[in-house]
């Protein structure tokens, strides 16, 4: 049976040697001597204190609240000043909370980092073998933005999840369209725009004409009434019609909740403070027209407001790209200490594979992190600008490949937004042309010093002599 609310579940268990005597890690001094090991799981939890601390320095405490309080009492009562866990998943959120607030230094270590470690066969010997790493200074501590930023953390994920739902919803409302050979898809750009959402509501209400429902189109569309009646001429089958019902009543219901998440995300932002001098705050702007899941406010003062920079004036940030970025990293650029541990943690930055002097390799790193992301959609939106970030993203994409090209593009927008970030500067573009002439410059100086080695000295040629060439 579970145990109840009111009695905490706790077990002990004699501790076992980690390591032995010989093991070359008894010999280094503890940096820590107050640490606490941790390993997550499920349903219990089991923790590992110093053994001249308690006769039972291994016990297992339940994942109810209760059983939670009485595990920070226990450290507390052994002097623990620091604690390191290990954990998958979402289970060691609400014990590194309560940690937190009662005033320990918590850290949650990769459970990537460990799992390679030998010897160690049960959760008792891994809440003992992370103590003492941990004692000894030995392990990381995975990043965790400050509370504050976790909180709009979780609302914006939040609202991503609900956008990803919806986005599912369309596509099977297209499949019950083209089920029924209505191509409305084919002659409106987006089907949950103005027209779209018109027509298909009066499909739902129980319109049949086409030329009736053509005539919803609004004026812009640059397609026909006749060529919108011609899409909509189908068959109209009972059953695709009640799918297509429920599928925009649950379109609009999700597209209800984004704008409640909205209407959080916003007062949050009220809230949170800004490092800018009163005189130099951004002035708000009026949002006319949401486009393309962007919120109805104006996110990008806000955003610049709490940062101190106008990330948003960057080449392919957009302020929902800025939002997931801030959201994952946090406002202190201080916590990375370079633009290159920054670009590393990204995990964007070139690989450092050599062996015997040899570089066997550059791949990046796999990471799955949605600011890593963010930075990749931005550099795809940055290609196609008349800037000089899109100039280097086509120069590359031309030898490289788009793959490469997005990665390294991604890489050099992170580094410029970690130097705006730390700096406070303003960005200021200068242009594809101006990349342009730089680079034909480097690879003039190169071509000279190339020549110099061999005993040679490059010439310029006048137009004359290139149009008596090309005549010759």
């Amino acid at each position: 049976m579970p145990p109840s609310s009111s009695q905490p579940s706790v077990r002990g268990v004699e501790a076992s040697p980690v390591v032995s005597p010989r093991d070359p890690i008894s010999g280094f001094g503890e940096l820590k001597p107050n640490a606490a090991g941790i390993d997550i799981g499920a349903s219990s939890h089991w923790v590992s204190v110093p053994p001249e601390r308690d006769a039972q320095s291994v016990r297992e405490f339940g994942c109810y609240t209760p059983d939670l309080e009485a595990l920070v009492a226990w450290l507390r009562g052994c002097a623990i000043e620091t604690v390191a866990m290990e954990s998958t998943g979402v289970y060691w959120i609400a014990l590194y909370e309560l940690l937190e607030r009662e005033g320990f230094e918590v850290i949650l270590v990769n459970a990537q980092h460990l799992k390679h470690v030998p010897g160690r066969k049960s959760d008792v010997l891994d809440c003992q073998w992370i103590r003492q790493l941990h004692s000894y200074g030995l392990l990381a501590a995975s990043f965790r933005p400050a509370e504050a930023m976790c909180v709009l953390r979780q609302y914006i994920r939040q609202r991503d999840t609900l956008i990803q739902s919806a986005a599912q919803h369309i596509q099977r409302m297209q499949k019950a369209l083209t089920q029924m050979n209505l191509h409305l898809h084919r002659v409106l750009s987006d089907l949950t725009g103005l027209s779209g959402m018109r027509i298909l509501k009066a499909i739902v209400a129980g319109e049949r004409d086409p030329e009736t429902l053509a005539a919803l189109k609004h004026e812009r569309v640059r397609k026909s009434e006749a060529e919108i009646a011609a899409a909509l001429s189908g068959t109209y089958r009972e059953e695709h019609l009640f799918v297509l019902s429920q599928e925009l009543s649950l379109y609009e219901t999700y597209q209800q909740q984004i704008a409640a998440c909205d209407a959080q995300i916003e007062t949050y932002l009220n809230h949170l403070p800004s490092p800018l001098p009163p005189d130099e705050q951004p002035q708000p702007k009026v949002v006319r027209k949401a486009v393309q899941n962007q919120p109805t406010f104006d996110l990008a003062t806000h955003l610049h407001r709490i940062s101190g920079v106008d990330f948003c004036a960057m080449d392919g940030l957009g302020p929902l790209t800025v939002q997931t970025i801030l959201s994952e990293v946090g406002l202190d650029p201080t916590r990375f200490g370079s633009a290159q541990r920054f670009a590393s943690w990204l995990g964007l930055c070139p690989g450092s594979a050599i062996s015997g002097g040899k570089r066997k390799s550059s791949k990046t790193r796999r990471v799955s992190h949605r600011a890593a992301n963010a930075f990749r959609i931005a550099a795809m939106a940055a290609g196609k600008s008349d800037s000089a970030i899109g100039a280097f993203f086509r120069r590359l994409k031309a030898r490289l490949g788009a793959p490469k090209a997005i990665t390294a593009t991604a890489h050099k927008l992170a580094r410029i937004f970690y130097h705006l970030w730390s700096t406070g500067q303003s960005y200021d573009d200068v242009g594809a042309e101006h990349y342009e002439q730089q680079y034909r410059q480097r690879k003039l100086k190169y071509l000279q010093k190339q020549a110099a080695a061999l005993g040679l000295e490059l010439s310029k040629i006048t137009q004359e002599e290139t149009l008596t060439h090309d005549v010759s």
